[in-house]
């Protein structure tokens, strides 16, 4: 992969970084692999605007394996899409001979970075990976970058037509094989929307038919 400087954006070139893209663009679709690219570059151009120290490389690493719990690998899988990306992420990094307190880091940034109300409180990468995805995918911390950012970034890895709705198809097709992985989490967002006879997990209900007596 080339250096490039997008928006004065450094994208790592190291080996571990080319590996993680050849890896993640031949598993991934291309609207995924250059929606992972993007939240590197949010997640980056974040970093940098809030002083945070972060670790390119371990971001970068996030941002490829973010998604790919949602691919036909992962279609038996019965884990957490997050959770699946995270697994497959560390054992990349462990395969590279990276240590087991950076892997962590990944590891966390990926299972959580769906999460609200957390990420922003650990460590910078699953703070940025968090603000980054949300960016590309909902336009949450739009207002943080510039024009001239948005416009670089999005040259650079453009975003797919109608992107809003590929990218809702996306999330549905890896997550209707195993909708009990949403409960608890906005992700059943997708498969409501998508199917009309999807019904969502209550709480409620599980507490009110549980088997205590009071």
């Amino acid at each position: 992969m080339q250096i490039a400087n997008i928006a004065g954006l450094h994208v790592p070139d190291s080996a571990l970084a080319r590996a993680a893209t050849e890896l993640v663009r031949d598993t991934e679709s291309e609207l995924l692999f250059l929606h992972s690219m993007r939240v590197y570059a949010w997640g980056a151009l974040a970093g940098r605007e809030r002083g945070l120290s972060f670790d390119p490389e371990l971001l970068f690493v996030g941002a490829m394996f973010h998604d790919l719990g949602l691919t036909d690998e992962y279609r038996d899988s019965k884990l957490r899409f997050e959770v699946d990306g995270a697994n497959a992420a560390a054992a990349f990094l462990r395969t590279h001979g990276i240590e087991q307190r950076d892997i962590d880091k990944v590891w966390t940034a990926i299972a959580l970075h769906t999460t609200p109300g957390i990420p922003q409180f650990m460590h910078p990468e699953a703070a940025l990976l968090h603000v980054a995805a949300g960016m590309d995918v909902a336009g949450r911390a739009y207002a943080e970058f510039t024009d001239q950012e948005r416009e670089a970034v999005t040259a650079a890895w453009p975003r797919a037509h109608n992107f809003k709705h590929a990218i809702i198809d996306a999330f549905y097709e890896g997550l209707k094989h195993r909708p009990e992985t949403t409960f608890g989490t906005f992700n059943d967002d997708f498969l409501a929307y998508k199917d009309p006879g999807f019904r969502r997990g209550d709480m409620c209900g599980i507490i009110l038919n549980s088997p205590w007596a009071s």
